[in-house]
Order: C-alpha cells, then sequence, then structure tokens
C-alpha cells in the first residue's frame, strides 16, 4: 500500500507562508492533527558549522499562530521560523471537536514532537543542515513549553517564554481550593462546560475591529474564551502546581511580561497598556522557579501578548528579544 507524504501548502497568512498538517492519530471526537506554519524569508539562513538555528512558537489558549511580523523579525536574525496550531485550536479545529480541549498538558508532547520531525525534514531539504531549537510560547503556551522543557532537557538551545500563564491569578491558596472543588467534576464529567465569567477585554484590546491593530480571525481567536471544561482546567492547575515546585529548566530562558497588570470586571483604559489577563507580578515570581539561568524583561506598556503591544513598545520588546537571543541562543 503506498503512502503519500504531506505536503506543505499555501497558508492563510498569505505570501511567504506555507502549512503542513500533521496527523496525531484519532481521539473520541474523531481525528486528530497539528498545523505546522513556516515562513519562506526573501533572503534564506546560512547554515553555520552545518546548523541552522530555528524557533518553535506556541500560541496560548483561545488563540492561533497570525503573528506575521514575528516570522519576520526571526528570518532578519537569520533564524528558521515555525509555528504550531495545537490540536483542536485554529487551524487544527475541526468539526465536533471540543476547542482546546485536552485532559493532561503532556499530551502536547506528540504535538510537539511531529513538529519537530518535521522541522529536521524541512531544514534538511532546505539549507542540507542540521538543526538547533529554540521554543517561543505565549500564555497557556508557555506553561506547556516550560514543563515539556523540564522533562526533555536535551531537546532545546534556549527557551523564550512571553507572558507565561504559571499560575492561577490570585494565589496558590485560591488553586488548590480551586482543585479541591473542581475534581469531582472533572473526575465525573470532564467535559463539563464550568461558568466563569467573560469580558472580552483582552480581544478588544488586540482586534482591529476594536481598540486595537491586528486582523484577527474571530473563529479562531474568539472574542470571548473557548469553553473552559473542566478536565481542561484540572490539567492546567496540575502545570501550575508543577511550577510551584519548582522546575530545572537547563537552557538560557527569556521571560518577557508586561511592567503592570490591569484586571478588573470593568472596562479601562489602562487595558490598552498592561496585561488585563494574567498578575504579572505573580508570573515573575513563578518564573524564577523554572531553572537556574532566567533572564525576566518587563516592559512599560506591554499587553499581554507583549508583541501585540502598540508600536513604540513591541519595537523595545523586540529589541530585547534580539539583544539576549545574541547573547544566549545565537552565539557564533
Amino acid at each position: 500500500m503506498r503512502h503519500e507524504h504531506p505536503t506543505w501548502k499555501p497558508d492563510v497568512l498569505g505570501d511567504g507562508f506555507r502549512s503542513l498538517t500533521l496527523d496525531l492519530g484519532v481521539d473520541d471526537e474523531g481525528p486528530v492533527v497539528a498545523t505546522l506554519v513556516t515562513y519562506l524569508p526573501p533572503v534564506p539562513p546560512v547554515p553555520t558549522a552545518g546548523q541552522v538555528d530555528a524557533v518553535l512558537y506556541l500560541h496560548g489558549w483561545s488563540d492561533y499562530f497570525f503573528q506575521a511580523d514575528l516570522a519576520r523579525f526571526w528570518a532578519g536574525q537569520g533564524v528558521a521560523f515555525y509555528a504550531l496550531d495545537l490540536r483542536k485550536y485554529g487551524r487544527s479545529l475541526r468539526p465536533g471537536q471540543s476547542e482546546g480541549y485536552v485532559t493532561d498538558l503532556a499530551e502536547y508532547d506528540a504535538d510537539i514532537e511531529a513538529a519537530l520531525k518535521a522541522m529536521e525534514a524541512d531544514v534538511r531539504a532546505r539549507y542540507d543542515a542540521d538543526m538547533r531549537t529554540t521554543l517561543m510560547a505565549h500564555s497557556t503556551g508557555g506553561l506547556v513549553a516550560a514543563l515539556w522543557a523540564d522533562r526533555f532537557p536535551d531537546r532545546l538551545q534556549a527557551l523564550i517564554l512571553n507572558s507565561p500563564w504559571l499560575e492561577l491569578s490570585g494565589s496558590s491558596m485560591l488553586r488548590f481550593a480551586t482543585s479541591g472543588l473542581l475534581e469531582p467534576v472533572a473526575r465525573r464529567r470532564p467535559k463539563a462546560r464550568l461558568k466563569i465569567p467573560e469580558f472580552g477585554f483582552y480581544f478588544r484590546s488586540i482586534s482591529s475591529a476594536m481598540d486595537g491593530e491586528w486582523d484577527v480571525d474571530p473563529l479562531w481567536r474568539p472574542p470571548f474564551s473557548f469553553p473552559v471544561r473542566a478536565g481542561w482546567i484540572r490539567a492546567v492547575l496540575a502545570g501550575h502546581a508543577r511550577v510551584a515546585r519548582g522546575l530545572d529548566i537547563r537552557v538560557p530562558v527569556l521571560l518577557l511580561a508586561s511592567a503592570a497588570s490591569t484586571i478588573s470586571p470593568t472596562w479601562n483604559p489602562q487595558m490598552l497598556r498592561t496585561d488585563s489577563v494574567l498578575d504579572v507580578n505573580l508570573m515573575v515570581q513563578r518564573g524564577v522557579l523554572l531553572g537556574p539561568e532566567i533572564t525576566v524583561y518587563r516592559f512599560d506598556g506591554a499587553l499581554h501578548d507583549t508583541l501585540l503591544s502598540a508600536l513604540p513598545v513591541r519595537t523595545r520588546v523586540y529589541e530585547g528579544i534580539r539583544r539576549w537571543s545574541g547573547a544566549f541562543m545565537l552565539p557564533r
């Protein structure tokens, strides 16, 4: 029986972008896939000592990869760029699936492994070189990436976390209480939807249809969150507990965050220049528990995704990444 190899196809981001569907098998909701996106720059990376540096980017909750400027930035640094829409998100979401749903964050090991395998093959075909990998991730993707890097210490060159969700907003005591209340429901009805207030303020701050400047797909990045299900939030809280006990990530880690948070049940114009999703002080407290070599950059005026902030702010963020990567990720 002849097996057809998957092929790269033009991506929704347009010129220079291609995507590849990665088969991850079948679960109780049907076929499961992830989608790898890459950027083909006008000037391709030049291998050094038979190697090409590559970045793999993971998105956050209720999200997908649309940050074309990020791809172009890394290309300008001579880095091969890839991004992954995880199972049941964005390009990988299929009809009838529970959006973003997993019961263990380690399920994403298969997504990341499939992406790395496809990246290695692509780098070999395009540049005739081996690959050194940096993982970059945002928000919930940052939690996934940190836990993965702790479990697979020899797979990465560096780790970059953009406002990672490392603890439940409030405190660890709130997480303990929430876990205890949630456990019976998550065990009996893991797909039960939890009634959690939704305000849509972060979407308002980024979408060009409202007060932001970014063209986002409202189906893939909805104004309000995907349904929060008991089994999923239990998996996230378990990840938070693991971080609180301390990880041992043995590569350089860069943590990017806003200088301040504005978390409120009512709209506040400060949400256009602060993190309106997570407590950034708590984030940094947890960030220093990730490993022995942690760099923290905080930016006045930054949003939850620091790279979606107003142009003067994100320019500073990109410059910070450039300086750090030159010192820790791209030594020549």
